[in-house]
């Protein structure tokens, strides 16, 4: 528990090298030897075996110091630039599809692979919003009013029909691709992308139309 106080070999004077009739001087190098001794205890410090660095060069290493602003406008202004800058760095990164910046609902391999899938082929589920503002144009016409309800129908059935249908082939695909990764939730992923305007899909499609991936 307690380290043991390393041990110093003394040195001592060798008594028949002094001369006889010298008894002055070897009580000054008994005297000598004692006081070695005591500046040699527990306090004693090993020689560190390099030059001490200058205080230019230590300067040198030492962090710089950080300019603080002056007053809590500047620092407030500061802030915002900062976390504006933070933003727009993960915006672009989580738009690449970059998986550090994405949220946790498109991160992992499979929904990068049902991403994939779905933006290499147009559907007519890509067009649902285009097919929601004519139905708003169609409420707004009197004799058009009742195809309103037909196209709603059709809208619905072809959104069920194509999620379905792609959300089974995504899942055979996964298994496929990457059997140990989990697959739950990735075919209503897969068909609230097929809903999507392309242009406006979040990640960015990295697969072109009839391209391979």
């Amino acid at each position: 528990m307690f380290r043991r106080r390393a041990q110093v070999t003394p040195t001592v004077p060798d008594q028949d090298s002094q001369p006889a009739s010298g008894n002055g001087s070897a009580e000054a190098g008994l005297r000598a030897y004692a006081e070695d001794s005591a500046a040699r205890g527990s306090s004693y410090t090993a020689a560190k075996g390099r030059p001490t660095p200058k205080r230019s060069e230590a300067q040198k290493r030492r962090r710089g110091p950080y300019n603080a602003p002056a007053d809590r406008k500047a620092a407030s202004t500061q802030a915002r630039t900062r976390d504006r800058t933070a933003r727009a760095t993960r915006y672009a990164a989580a738009k690449r599809g970059e998986n550090w910046a994405l949220p946790r609902k498109d991160q992992g391999p499979v929904r990068a692979l049902a991403r994939d899938y779905v933006d290499s082929r147009r559907r007519l589920s890509e067009y649902y919003m285009y097919a929601v503002g004519l139905l708003v144009v169609l409420l707004f016409i009197p004799g058009l009013r009742a195809y309103a309800d037909y196209l709603i129908i059709v809208v619905l059935m072809v959104m069920i029909s194509e999620g379905f249908l792609v959300g089974s082939r995504i899942t055979r695909l996964a298994q496929q691709r990457f059997p140990g990764e989990s697959i739950k939730g990735v075919k209503l992923y897969a068909a609230i992308r097929c809903t999507q305007i392309r242009k406006l899909r979040m990640p960015a499609p990295r697969v072109k139309p009839g391209e391979s991936f």
